[in-house]
């Protein structure tokens, strides 16, 4: 990927909107472009803080992985789009682990040359603001489906982000139970239980390549999704 293509991208995301291509083009020089290839770990959780990295193609999973082996996915990823930023910006240790899902490319700046930006040019700093802002207000409806919603109703909730409503058939390739159970902060045993409660009430049907939503409107009462709210 070649710098001028690269700057073209970033200059669609925050915090990159507001400046030229030429401006962009130095800022990419102060970084290095990386391939990851599937299944790759990127950075690990706890470890010296990696620096900031942008996803530029492919998918990334971040995670949290307990002392027992058992992986919570918190965000699937996918360009274009910047992870680890709180880490880069603190420069306390990386607070996920990332894995490529796919064979990626990323855009990485070591933390101590992100910092130098933001002082050379203030809206980057700005920009990333609007960015963690955004993030936590992800984090705490994380917090509030695992506090309050039950793994039945969790299930519902992500077969129905994943399907767009029910409107597209869910490739089970793509997404395998265990990684859909990770996303639930879940075990695959347990959101193997739950689909069968779905195919047993007829809202779902599923084979080994699919999973296709029958009841929708089902799903979004188990999931306690306001019907009202359109």
């Amino acid at each position: 990927m070649n710098i001028p293509h690269l700057a073209q991208r970033l200059n669609k995301i925050e915090p990159f909107t507001n400046f030229s291509i030429d401006e962009i083009e130095r800022i990419i020089n102060t970084g290095t472009i990386s391939n990851f290839g599937k299944d790759q770990i990127i950075f690990q959780e706890d470890e010296p803080t990696a620096g900031m990295y942008v996803l530029l193609q492919g998918q990334v999973q971040l995670c949290k992985i307990s002392i027992h082996g058992q992986i919570s996915i918190l965000s699937v990823i996918h360009p274009v789009i910047m992870f680890n930023e709180v880490s880069a910006l603190d420069g306390g240790p990386n607070p996920v682990t990332s894995m490529a899902v796919q064979d990626s490319i990323v855009w990485h700046i070591p933390s101590n040359k992100l910092q130098e930006l933001i002082l050379q040019y203030p809206y980057i700093g700005l920009g990333l603001l609007r960015i963690i802002s955004k993030r936590n207000r992800k984090l705490v409806s994380l917090f509030q489906d695992l506090s309050f919603r039950p793994l039945l109703s969790r299930t519902a909730k992500i077969l129905l982000e994943i399907s767009a409503d029910g409107t597209q058939k869910i490739n089970r390739k793509e997404y395998p139970n265990y990684h859909l159970a990770a996303r639930l902060s879940s075990v695959p045993e347990a959101f193997s239980r739950c689909l069968q409660t779905f195919r047993r009430e007829k809202m779902i049907q599923s084979d080994t390549h699919k999973i296709e939503i029958l009841d929708p409107k089902g799903l979004q009462k188990i999931a306690m999704i306001d019907l009202n709210s359109d």
